[in-house]
């Protein structure tokens, strides 16, 4: 098997390929007029100008303090980045830049003023990543503005988002009633009829509340009072209001759309175009690999911030699924590609009718039989059956087979049709708007058919390194179950070297929390770096004092960690207790629902008052809610799992405890680790050690890195699992914590 499988689809070559609106060659606007040329100074004076302009920006920033480590990481990035070649070279030299800034080093003004600086001074471009909006709206909003008006040289910044983030007016429009669509070809998929008066009432509410919606819409843009940007309404719409008028890539027909001068996607593109700094995610900056929706990333500079996502977003990336419950589409598959055939007079390449009834059997066959399999290894449960080793029973093989056979023919036959219709709209401009609706029509399939296509495909292959497959049998209602079918790579190193460091120059990789344990092996090897003769890593310090800011409490209790039941309910005693003692502002930190629905069902009266749980409000009023506790000197408390363990900034009276329930594992049952872990031990090689200690020691840096924000701040953790320090992997994880001071109590009785 090759080190990463083949993920492209022959459905999406028709309706993915469309960005003809080519941002890599687009010249940004600057005091220059060359485009995206090559070194124009030696690489010692590229980065002694890059370095000059940091220290001159922090220099003229009020407040500022002298920070060494911040210094030493813009040094390090203006060195990495001046002997990176960009553009046409025989030879290219790569250079990447691995940096683990502790929190308070102020990382973003060491990367965003010296990679800009030295963007400016070669004629290129640079590309941030995030992982995160929060780091984003930063960025946008606080961070360039002001590096903006601090550096010489004047320099664009503009924030990338996917098409799906803006409106598509021909959608639209079609829904308001002004598309001059006007026959059932275009009538959108309902929900199934009301059985009852009440529930006719609510559907038709539904729909006059939907058409209102869209009007208003629609009226925004006529009043160009709305840019057509979902973030920029007042109001966030609800995602299946939002979907029906979402632009999406499938969709569109670009320059042969009648709406394409209008179009509010491609006018963001257009001042994307003009921009020397793009803000974008490691989601978006994977998925448009090779599509120039973004500088070619072999002719700009890269800044991945939050670097420790990467190896995740790889995964998800390029895994693949298939529902094989909800399968109306097929139905109105073959009805759709013969009437908009019909229409324009064009012939089909396949028997649509008779494959699309041909792969619905088959994928019905394939859910029966999954949910029997499934059902057999839970004692009739819903849950999920990962095939051992990646094999496909072999029952299945022959249902997959001819799911891929039949697929594959609609998926040409789509991908046909599509071009026909394209064909049409530029031979004849009178027909635009109709092959516009046409081929939006046809492009709401693509997805579909495309997972069918990928996703049968992988369940089918196997290699050395085997896949992860499996099934998922869910229960949406007592009437209705869903199965999917799942395939993904379990080595996201692999992945990334293949499809994005082959592309790279010149890029820099930072976050708070890179190392694990001490070492930045793991992060290397997950993000496919180890052994890369390009990188170089860098661990800069936090300038806080964590032995003078902090303490780090471990506290011992009777039951073993192991034992789930006991020793969560010690924890909870002890939790309970700790939790009196609170004066203003604190966060517990979960590794479950189960643990955190034990410490919420013990609360006291007295403390159910203080404690705020993560779902039972949106995170940004339960995080206001907080603030406005404890400003008001009333104590707040807030639990929280693992997604608050990250990214979740309490500075000052707002944390001055973190409690820490358990040291945070992931579960055990999720079907790509438990794949890798399968092959790891088939290979001789140690799981445990190779992957779950770093990976725990990574979200606990993370964790303990809530408490102290500030140089100001005075906080402590308080850790109820003492495996911390009595065992060798929980003493590693210590290792390579900030320097609290330590210390030990026993569990009270």
């Amino acid at each position: 098997m090759p080190i990463a499988p083949d993920f492209s689809c022959a459905s999406y070559a028709t309706f993915d390929s469309l960005e003809t609106l080519d941002l890599t060659s687009a010249t940004p606007t600057t005091a220059f007029t060359d485009t995206l040329s090559p070194l124009v100074s030696a690489p010692d004076t590229l980065a002694q100008h890059a370095l000059a302009a940091f220290e001159d920006v922090v220099g003229a920033t009020a407040g500022f303090r002298s920070r060494p480590g911040q210094h030493d990481m813009a040094h390090r990035i203006a060195q990495t980045l001046s002997r990176a070649d960009l553009g046409e070279h025989p030879s290219p030299q790569k250079a990447i830049a691995v940096i683990q800034a502790g929190t308070g080093v102020g990382k973003s003004a060491a990367y965003a003023s010296t990679a800009i600086a030295m963007a400016l001074q070669r004629k290129t471009r640079v590309l941030i990543s995030t992982a995160t909006v929060a780091l984003q709206e930063q960025l946008m909003t606080k961070d360039l503005p002001a590096l903006a008006q601090s550096m010489p040289t004047p320099f664009v910044f503009a924030l990338a988002k996917g098409r799906g983030r803006y409106v598509c007016k021909l959608k639209l429009e079609r829904w308001v009633g002004t598309g001059g669509a006007g026959d059932e070809l275009f009538e959108e998929e309902l929900p199934a009829p009301a059985t009852n008066a009440v529930s006719a009432a609510s559907q038709e509410a539904d729909e006059e509340r939907r058409t209102k919606l869209y009007e208003g819409m629609a009226n925004m843009l006529a009043h160009a009072s709305w840019d057509g940007d979902r973030d920029s309404l007042a109001e966030a719409p609800d995602a299946r209001d939002w979907s029906a008028i979402a632009a999406e890539r499938h969709t569109c027909t670009v320059r042969h759309c009648p709406r394409f001068r209008e179009c509010s996607y491609y006018n963001a593109r257009t001042k994307l175009a003009e921009a020397n700094v793009i803000v974008a995610n490691h989601d978006l900056v994977l998925a448009s690999l090779g599509m120039k929706t973004l500088p070619d990333l072999d002719n700009c500079l890269v800044v991945f911030d939050e670097g420790h996502h990467l190896p995740a977003v790889a995964l998800d990336q390029f895994s693949s699924s298939m529902d094989l419950s909800s399968l109306r589409w097929l139905d109105r598959m073959p009805k759709i590609l013969q009437e908009v055939s019909a229409r324009l007079h064009v012939d089909l390449s396949q028997d649509v009718s008779t494959l699309s009834s041909q792969l619905k059997v088959a994928l019905g066959q394939l859910a029966r039989m999954g949910m029997d399999l499934v059902h057999n290894s839970t004692d009739g449960q819903d849950g999920i059956l990962r095939f051992t080793n990646g094999l496909l029973p072999e029952t299945l093989t022959d249902p997959v087979t001819l799911i891929h056979g039949h697929a594959q023919g609609l998926s040409k036959a789509l991908e046909a049709l599509g071009q026909e219709v394209k064909q049409v709209a530029k031979d004849d401009p009178s027909q635009a708007m109709l092959c516009a609706q046409l081929y939006a029509k046809l492009g709401a399939l693509a997805p579909k058919i495309g997972s069918v296509v990928s996703t049968a495909s992988l369940l089918l292959e196997h290699g050395e390194q085997p896949l992860a497959k499996w099934l998922e049998l869910k229960s949406q209602s007592q009437m209705f179950l869903t199965i999917t079918a799942h395939a993904c790579p379990i080595v996201p190193g692999d992945l990334l070297r293949q499809f994005l460091w082959s592309k790279v120059r010149g890029a820099v990789i930072t976050s708070a929390s890179l190392t694990s344990c001490g070492s930045f092996d793991y992060f290397l090897r997950e993000a496919g770096l180890s052994n890369n003769p390009a990188v170089t890593a860098l661990e800069v310090a936090s300038p806080f004092d964590y032995a003078k800011q902090g303490t780090l409490t471990v506290v011992h209790t009777t039951a073993d960690p192991k034992h789930a039941d006991a020793y969560t309910k010690e924890m909870v005693t002890e939790l309970m207790k700790d939790l009196t003692q609170v004066p203003k502002g604190a966060l517990v930190l979960f590794t479950s629902r189960v643990q955190m629905r034990a410490a919420t069902d013990a609360l006291l009266p007295v403390l159910q008052e203080k404690v705020l749980v993560q779902g039972t409000m949106s995170r940004t009023r339960l995080l206001a809610t907080h603030q406005a506790r404890v400003e008001a000197s009333v104590p707040s408390i807030i639990f929280g799992l693992q997604s608050f363990g990250e990214g979740l900034d309490l500075p000052g009276e707002l944390c001055e405890t973190v409690f820490i329930a358990k040291l945070p594992f992931a579960p055990p049952s999720d079907p790509i680790d438990e794949a890798r872990a399968e092959w790891l031990r088939s290979v001789g090689r140690d799981p445990f050690n190779e992957l779950v200690i770093p990976a725990t020691g990574v979200k606990l840096l993370q964790w303990t890195g809530r408490a102290i924000r500030t140089e100001d701040d005075r906080a402590q953790v308080i850790c109820y699992d003492k495996r911390l320090q009595q065992t060798a992997y929980g003493k590693r994880m210590l290792a390579g914590l900030p320097a609290y001071k330590l210390t030990t109590r026993m569990a009270r009785a």
